[in-house]
């Protein structure tokens, strides 16, 4: 299996202490931005108003905005990795079912919550020019986490399974938001259902 490289839109990483919360609070004032104004709208003078914090801090870690909200995209990965790795961890063995809903759960959970997340979510629905595909950046880490919650191998077979699941649930996905700005519970049902059917003959 061909591991994804990561995303890297900082021009400069976070080395102290202060400067790393100070990257939080422009990363959180973009991200209630995105909710308030939208992406076209979005402007690194008024993230830096609602952050506190000089302009030349947000050009010190982003060179436009784009750049800006591909690292909350990346900051949206990792935050989602760690809650279903957190839950994976709580329900033990569960096998592949248990494991689907906390997935598609954590991800719900997420698109309605998150601040920025239901425009920015991984880096697939804004055009941020990402250069890595972002999911096949989460189908990497989505493998990494069910293998080891399974006790199988991250081989290409699993990790072609777990692709092809990610590419149904984001169109899907999609389509529920599209229909309900909460999500149309009977489209998620129903993509349920066909990830359950297809994972099944796959899984088990």
């Amino acid at each position: 299996m061909r591991p994804v490289p990561p995303a890297t839109p900082f021009r400069r990483a976070p080395v102290q202490r202060r400067s790393a919360e100070r990257l939080t609070r422009i990363l959180d004032a973009c991200a209630d931005l995105l909710d308030e104004v939208g992406y076209d709208d979005l402007s690194t003078r008024a993230v830096a108003l609602r952050a506190g914090v000089p302009i030349g801090s947000v050009y010190r870690f982003f060179g436009n905005k784009r750049a800006m909200a591909d690292a909350l995209a990346e900051r949206n990965l990792e935050r989602y990795t760690e809650r279903v790795a957190e839950r994976l961890g709580e329900t033990g063995g569960g096998g592949w079912r248990a494991a689907l809903d906390t997935v598609l759960d954590e991800y719900l959970t997420m698109k309605r919550t998150a601040p920025g997340f239901s425009l920015v979510d991984f880096g697939n629905q804004l055009p941020v020019g990402s250069r890595h595909e972002p999911n096949h950046r989460v189908a990497d880490r989505l493998t990494a986490l069910l293998a080891g919650h399974l006790g199988r191998a991250a081989d290409d077979d699993l990790r072609r399974t777990v692709l092809i699941a990610v590419e149904t649930a984001d169109s899907l996905i999609q389509l529920a938001f599209r229909a309900d700005p909460v999500g149309d519970e009977a489209v998620i049902g129903e993509m349920r259902e066909m990830l359950l059917a297809y994972l099944a003959r796959v899984l088990d």
